[in-house]
């Protein structure tokens, strides 16, 4: 009697995912709820366990290949009992020092070697064989393997039967085995990184390709809708943000909770969201259908989040109602959730208005592209000291650079410039923030 594992449900309106990785292989036995299959979905990156246990017959999807739920994936057979434990008996692990103690005696010579080869070659430092089948890794470990630039292949796993765990990775990432060395001058040496995907070649030299994540094809999809769809103005301007700064860099570290830090996002956060307030027009929506203006009386701001991924867009639901220090401790929630793809797909859904920060990263000015059917979008650029006139002197003063594209079918270019100029206001004023509460 054999055992079809099927895709099972994954959440409210997904039906569908592409198989990032399998994590079995044809031939080997699993325990119920060993993980089988990565999958990626348009909200994360999911480890789908096999509820049943037995041998894998046959494995019938391959890796980026797109399934439905209720597809078969594989196929098991039931594996009884006494087969499993009517295995050869296997000796147990030995260290290093029972080796010495209880192994087999040896000559004077023999002996006077077996300490110094003992600890001559740590085992962190141990070469690993190169592995021929999936890796036993999870979405976490490997996101963390990006980060760190960890090649998953040189780890050793210490969980179930094998598996990389994210400590793993981080206990790799920190071992100077295998480490580039200085070179004549002392400097090291770049290494270059490796892109993803199958290795190959093209008419001019070795390439790597792989198919498009699902997520960066979402993307894709929701881009090519928004360009086409929307015809974009952008408008930019600068704030001068030293008294702002002044301000966040008074509040003590810790003072909101541990771990959060206090960065200008929520003040530009709470900024947006009060002229928002008075400039209606650019919290609205087009029903291209029904050829009505949709003005939303609630602020759902989304906030760009670059992740190992890709660019998500989460939002942060009735902006206008929070203070600062709830709009801090907010953002690093739903920040944390996005970089970890610990999210629903109902967090992406329901923005009114997005801001994108690339001040993070670097760059002043952009013309960043509208988050469809939203009519409006912010972006940030890195605040810089620049010389600027006040009273006839030339004094230094923090500018931030900002970028307001919008939907010209609805906005005209005196309200955005309107509004633009109020958000500005409060960002040159912070003590209006505050006393909005």
């Amino acid at each position: 009697m054999v055992i079809e594992f099927k895709l099972p449900e994954l959440g409210e309106n997904i039906e569908s995912g592409d198989i990032v990785n399998i994590l079995v292989n044809e031939g080997d036995e699993i325990a119920a709820n060993d993980g089988a299959f990565e999958l990626e979905t348009d909200k994360a990156v999911v480890e789908i366990p096999c509820e049943h246990a037995g041998k894998v017959v046959k494995i019938h999807v391959r890796k980026g290949e797109s399934v439905k739920v209720g597809q078969t994936l594989l196929t098991l057979e039931p594996v009884e009992e006494e087969e499993a434990t009517a295995e050869e008996p296997v000796a147990p692990e030995t260290t290093a020092a029972d080796t010495t103690a209880a192994g087999p005696k040896t000559s004077g010579a023999n002996a006077a070697v077996t300490p110094a080869a003992a600890t001559s070659a740590p085992a962190a430092t141990a070469t690993l064989p190169e592995p021929t089948g999936p890796l036993p890794a999870g979405p976490a470990a490997r996101r963390v393997a990006r980060e760190l630039g960890v090649d998953l292949r040189r780890v050793a796993g210490s969980g179930s039967r094998g598996r990389i765990t994210v400590d793993d990775v981080r206990t790799q990432a920190s071992t100077p085995a295998g480490a580039a060395t200085p070179g004549a001058a002392g400097a090291m040496p770049v290494t270059p990184v490796t892109p993803p995907g199958e290795p190959g070649q093209d008419n001019w030299g070795p390439i790597t390709q792989e198919r498009m994540p699902k997520i960066r094809r979402t993307i894709a999809a929701q881009m090519v809708k928004s360009v086409t769809t929307i015809p974009h103005v952008t408008n930019f301007d600068d704030a001068d943000v030293s008294e702002l700064e002044a301000l966040r860099k008074s509040i003590p570290p810790g003072y909101l909770g541990e771990d959060i830090k206090l960065t200008a996002m929520p003040f530009v956060m709470k900024a947006v969201a009060l002229a928002l307030g008075q400039h209606p027009t650019l919290n609205a929506s087009i029903n291209d259908e029904t050829e009505q203006v949709v003005y939303k009386r609630y602020v759902n701001l989304g906030v760009a989040v670059d992740t190992p991924r890709g660019l998500v867009v989460p939002a942060m639901r009735n902006v206008q109602r929070l203070s600062i220090p709830q709009i801090a401790r907010e953002l690093a929630v739903i920040a944390g959730k996005a970089r970890s793809a610990d999210f629903a797909i109902e967090d992406l859904r329901g923005g009114t208005f997005t801001i994108s920060n690339l001040g993070a990263v670097g760059g002043t000015y952009s013309t960043p592209i509208i988050n469809h059917p939203e009519v409006a979008i912010l972006l940030l650029g890195r605040s810089r000291w620049m010389p600027v006139v006040r009273d006839g002197e030339v004094v230094s003063r923090l500018m931030m650079p900002l970028s307001l594209s919008y939907d010209h079918r609805l906005v005209d270019g005196a309200a955005a410039g309107r509004f633009l100029n109020e958000v500005i206001d409060y960002l040159q004023n912070p003590g209006k923030l505050l006393l909005a509460g």
